[in-house]
C-alpha cells in the first residue's frame, strides 16, 4: 500500500463539508475526508479562506480527473500533488 493523499480545494467551509459528506456516496469512500482550512497568503478574515478536503486513497482506486470534476461542482479543484 502506498500513501496516496487527493487533495480538494473548495471556496468555503459549507462546501467543503458538504463535498465531504457526498464523497461516501459517489466514490464509497469509507475513511471520514480530512477538512483543512487554508488561509491565503497575508490574509486573516476567514472570509478569504480556501477549504482543503483531504482524503487518503491507499489502495489507488480514485480517478483523478473524476475528482476533479466532483469538486467542480462546488466551484473548487483537485490539487496535482
Amino acid at each position: 500500500m502506498t500513501d496516496v493523499r487527493h487533495v480538494l480545494v473548495l471556496p468555503d467551509r459549507e462546501a467543503a463539508e458538504e463535498a465531504a459528506e457526498a464523497l461516501a456516496d459517489r466514490f464509497g469512500v469509507d475513511e471520514e475526508p480530512q477538512l483543512v482550512r487554508d488561509a491565503l497568503a497575508g490574509e486573516d478574515d476567514a472570509d478569504d479562506a480556501q477549504w482543503l478536503v483531504v482524503l487518503r486513497d491507499e489502495m489507488e482506486r480514485l480517478d483523478a480527473a473524476a475528482l476533479n470534476e466532483f469538486a467542480g461542482e462546488w466551484d473548487g479543484w483537485r490539487e496535482e500533488p
